[in-house]
């Protein structure tokens, strides 16, 4: 079985999408080594996303529901904070969906970035399946 250990996010100004999750999520943030352009590599706990710069690629995501970052957090109204302070604008308000809150930021590459804070019913439901 494998397991997915990272995401690529691919963005025609890096620096500016490293600083905007860095400053809405406060991951380990690491520079490849290197003489080249090199990549940021920003550790969620043992997830890794990776960000790097490529020439095929537009300024912004042509369809950006495709893939959702997902990012499973304590406090939800803390992160929209943090993500409000890094400059996010919002596809979907934060809501609470019985006790579980849920909301979708679109980051400066209009990727969309979902937060989600569960209740611990909800956790124990999804355990029991």
């Amino acid at each position: 079985m494998a397991a997915l250990g990272s995401l690529l996010l691919s963005s025609t100004k890096p620096d500016r999408l490293r600083d905007f999750y860095a400053t809405a999520f406060s991951p380990k943030v690491e520079r490849t080594p290197g003489d080249g352009p090199g990549y940021d590599v920003l550790d969620f706990d043992g997830f890794y996303v990776m960000i790097d710069t490529r020439d095929d690629i537009g300024d912004t995501n042509p369809e950006p529901g495709r893939v959702l970052l997902n990012f499973d957090v304590e406090d939800a109204r803390s992160t929209v904070d943090s993500l409000n302070a890094a400059g996010a604008t919002w596809l979907a308000e934060l809501e609470d969906r019985d006790g579980s809150y849920f909301a979708t930021a679109i980051d400066p590459d209009g990727n969309y970035v979902q937060i989600i804070q569960l209740s611990a019913e909800h956790r124990a439901q999804m355990e029991r399946k």
